[in-house]
Order: C-alpha cells, then sequence, then structure tokens
C-alpha cells in the first residue's frame, strides 16, 4: 500500500527545492521579459501568451498521479514567466505602479492563503494529495512570484537600487527567515511563504542583473542569451533531483 508521502504531488522543501526555485525564478524573469520586450510583442499579448501556456501545464500536472519533477517545475518556471507578465502589466498597462502592483499582488495571497486555511484548517505545503488542495496552492504560488517580481522592480526603479544591490537586499532577507527557522519557534508555514516571495525577487534582480545594459548596472547579457544560461542550470537541477526521487524510491522498496 502506499503512502501519503508516495501519492504527494508536489516537491519535497530541500536545499535543492530553493536552488532550483531561485534559478526557475531567473529564467521566469529572462524569458518573460524576451516575450514582452526582445519580441517586443507587449504586455497585454505577452500576459495572454504566458497565461495560456501556465494553463496548459497545470492541467496536466493536476492530473498527474504523483510527484514528477520535471512537470512540476515547469509549473513553476510558467507561473515565475506569468508572474513577470502580470506585475509588468499592472505597472506600465494599468499604471498602478509597483507600490500599487506590490499592495494588489499581496492582498491577493492573503486572501488565497486565508481561504486555503478556513477550507482545509491548515497551510502545508507537503505532502499534498488532494487536487482541491493543490489549486489553491498553485494559485498562492503564483500570487507569490507575481509580488515577488512586483518587489524586485519596486527595489529597483522606486528605492533606486541597482539590480545586484536589490538582489543583496533579498538574499539578506532570505538568510534572515533561514535563521528564524532554526533559531526560533516561529510558524514554518509562515516561514516558508515568506522565503518564496523573496527568493523570486531574488531571482529576478538577478536575472535583471545579467541582462540589462552596463550603464544601468546589468552585465548586458540580453534576455534570450540569459534565459539560454538559466535554462541548462534548471534543465541539470531537475535531472539531479529525478535522481533524488528515484533513490527515494529504491530505498523505500527495499
Amino acid at each position: 500500500m502506499e503512502t501519503n508521502s508516495q501519492l504527494n504531488k508536489v516537491a519535497q522543501i530541500t536545499i535543492l527545492f530553493w536552488l532550483m526555485k531561485i534559478v526557475a525564478t531567473t529564467l521566469g524573469e529572462t524569458f518573460g521579459d524576451f516575450i514582452s520586450m526582445t519580441l517586443n510583442l507587449g504586455y497585454l499579448i505577452s500576459l495572454g501568451i504566458t497565461a495560456l501556456v501556465f494553463i496548459i501545464i497545470l492541467l496536466v500536472q493536476l492530473n498527474c498521479k504523483k510527484y514528477i519533477p520535471y512537470v512540476y517545475w515547469l509549473v513553476i518556471i510558467a507561473t515565475t514567466t506569468l508572474g513577470t507578465e502580470i506585475s509588468d502589466f499592472i505597472d506600465r498597462s494599468l499604471h498602478l505602479g509597483y507600490t500599487g502592483g506590490s499592495i494588489l499582488l499581496f492582498t491577493g495571497l492573503i486572501t488565497t492563503l486565508f481561504l486555503w486555511k478556513k477550507k482545509f484548517n491548515s497551510l502545508n505545503v507537503f505532502p499534498i494529495i488532494s487536487k482541491n488542495k493543490e489549486i489553491y496552492y498553485w494559485i498562492a504560488i503564483l500570487f507569490s512570484n507575481s509580488l515577488g517580481t512586483a518587489f524586485g522592480d519596486y527595489l529597483s526603479d522606486v528605492v533606486g537600487l541597482s539590480y545586484l544591490q536589490g538582489a543583496f537586499v533579498t538574499a539578506a532577507i532570505i538568510i534572515v527567515v533561514v535563521v528564524v527557522h532554526y533559531a526560533t519557534k516561529i510558524n514554518e508555514v509562515v516561514l516558508f511563504w515568506l522565503a518564496f516571495i523573496f527568493t523570486r525577487p531574488f531571482g529576478a534582480t538577478f536575472g535583471d542583473f545579467l541582462t540589462k545594459p552596463t550603464a544601468k548596472g546589468g552585465l548586458d547579457l540580453g534576455t534570450l542569451n540569459a534565459s539560454m544560461v538559466a535554462l541548462i542550470v534548471i534543465v541539470l537541477l531537475i535531472y539531479l533531483e529525478h535522481r533524488r526521487q528515484k533513490i527515494e524510491q529504491t530505498i523505500y522498496k527495499l
């Protein structure tokens, strides 16, 4: 008989998970900018394209019976790419600004978590077996990735930090969350979502650092080249995650 952990449909929270999350957010930022800016499709069309891709991949994930690394991480990448387009659309098309956009997205995230908690009496993110709970999980992830994008842009465009400085600020926040996790008894679910939100602007600001012109403090690699580098790294990490899962399954069978 299969255990709950075997029937689980989402990634286990490990160091590898956070590394993959950061690289996925970098890829989402650079590829999102490639679609809207480099291809010059505009924010509304780019939003429609990335939303459609997200829905298709999400439906595949929801119909999987178990956690499949490459499907799960494709959804994560899709949420980071869509999150980039949502944030840019709110700021540049709706003209709400990154401050207003951050407040709007934060409200959406808190509302989702409130409804999740009310329905299931828990916000545990692992394991997740129920499809209904998984839907809340992905909605919360989409809001948190969009919020992280808006916050990262807020640091650079409103506060005036360089892209590298923004990455250092968000990295410092992540380190504080890790220290608090090990040094206090603060609810782990709260810390998870804090870390999840702030790994997004860390990856986003690092993505901007790779792509933006040197005059703006970037490396000027271009959105396509930076996306290819991030894609290669995330494929390697997904392979390592797949190997880790296989080893766990082998140990269980023994």
